[in-house]
């Protein structure tokens, strides 16, 4: 077999058998198939795409590419959710505890923030002794316990992807379905949990731009995800503007405390409910409505609160700082951006937003940069809402002094202030089943 005749096969619409596919992952990610032709071949695949069957082999490839995650102890209550990101995403800080209240079993690795979206890990870590690196049979052991860990990614989890997005990033070749469908489920599948739920982000601070890109792509996740032996939904959620009130690693869980404690509703409220329904639902095979009834009623009567702090504490985390939130880093700079003019919000960027509070410290441009746990932002003022002159829009936290300015002109770059009223987008789009 030849990569040369594998490139021709795709670039002129061909399905590749999965013998093909599988000598593709293995050639290229031990270095016998040179980056030029793995280049030409995803650039064939951008251009004439793969079928349904193509990217479930693609998927299982790149999942047996390294180690996989071995949860059949936990029977068929393993549970995951995967967020395609987003600005002030906070939901498993959230969701994890409150389906772990419940009897699923979430053994979760989650990632680190880079750029104008944060990272689960991060936050995390804001919460003293918080630990993120557990050995393996700690971690089985804390989700046999507690029903829930949550550590950084570790071990040798597919490194076909990791080496295939590298060489996407810089060849132009990220922007396809099969191959995006293929990079984020291969993970999912090597994780190991039965059950599945994506939340796909649609708007400004999301990967999907519109609509019908995020359908297109939670409905093909979907497709694998049961191609591949899973239970799986997806839900549409909207990015146009953050979740939530707070953006930055302390002040999101803090926000996520006040949603378990029952003092916040909203639309970081609903989203999460959302997730966690369909989680219950899927792992314990039951009806949406049920299931959600389950889910408000785990935040309503504290036990999803008293699961997050079980799980802190497990892990070495400081859980009298969920009950006293005074207790964590607090900024030196204090400062609010106030209204110059009257209307209504007419308009977010997510995105700009993100990278407003990476500038005061609550993100990293490069992935050797250091965390400012304290620093961030307070949203006052979202779409819809009026705004009078001299009204605070923000309130910016930060150790940086030389970051204020620059982080208060990309805020207020990043929103548009009408004289009508504008309607805010549906929080939940679609549910894909």
């Amino acid at each position: 077999m030849r990569m040369y005749d594998i490139i021709l096969k795709k670039r002129d619409g061909g399905e590749l058998s999965p013998e093909e596919i599988a000598f593709f992952v293995k050639g290229y990610t031990d270095g016998s198939i040179p980056d030029y032709q793995a280049s030409a071949l995803t650039m064939a695949i951008f251009y004439k795409g793969m079928t349904e069957a193509e990217t479930v082999c693609l998927t299982q490839e790149m999942a047996q590419s390294g180690d996989q995650i071995d949860l059949s102890r936990f029977g068929d209550l393993t549970v995951d959710k995967h967020s395609t990101g987003g600005v002030g995403d906070k939901t498993t800080l959230i969701v994890a505890p409150t389906v772990a209240s419940l009897g699923g079993k979430l053994a979760k690795m989650s990632g680190r923030g880079l750029g104008h979206t944060g990272g689960t890990v991060d936050k995390l870590e804001s919460i003293d002794g918080y630990n993120t690196t557990l050995k393996a049979e700690e971690f089985f052991a804390q989700v046999e316990k507690v029903g829930i860990s949550v550590i950084g990614q570790s071990g040798n989890l597919t490194p076909a992807d990791k080496k295939l997005y590298a060489l996407r990033d810089v060849t132009a070749t990220v922007d396809s379905i099969p191959l995006i469908t293929s990079s984020i489920m291969s993970k999912k599948i090597a994780a190991g949990s039965k059950n599945i739920v994506l939340d796909v982000k649609c708007g400004s601070g999301a990967f999907m731009k519109t609509l019908a890109d995020a359908e297109i792509l939670a409905e093909n996740m979907v497709k694998i995800g049961k191609g591949c032996g899973r239970n799986i939904a997806a839900v549409i959620s909207d990015m146009d503007v953050p979740l939530g009130e707070n953006v930055g690693n302390a002040l999101e869980v803090i926000e996520a405390i006040d949603v378990l404690k029952g003092n916040k509703k909203g639309d970081l409220y609903e989203v999460c409910t959302a997730l966690a329904t369909q989680m219950i639902s899927l792992t314990l095979s039951l009806d949406p409505d049920k299931a959600k009834q389950m889910v408000v009623g785990a935040i309503e009567d504290g036990s999803a609160f008293n699961k997050m702090k079980e799980w802190v504490a497990a892990q070495g985390g400081n859980a009298n700082m969920l009950d006293n939130v005074s207790l964590f880093k607090n900024a030196e700079i204090v400062y609010e951006i106030k209204s110059e003019q009257s209307g209504f919000v007419s308009q977010m960027d997510a995105a700009e937003i993100g990278n407003a509070a990476c500038i005061l410290g609550a993100g990293r441009a490069s992935k050797d940069d250091v965390i400012d746990f304290a620093a961030g932002i307070v949203i006052k003022k979202k779409v819809g809402d009026e705004v009078k002159i001299g009204e605070t829009l923000a309130v910016l936290y930060t150790n940086k002094k030389e970051a204020v300015e620059p982080a208060s002109k990309r805020y207020l770059e990043a929103i548009k202030i009408s004289k009508e009223k504008t309607q805010r987008n549906p929080l939940i789009y679609k549910i894909v089943r």
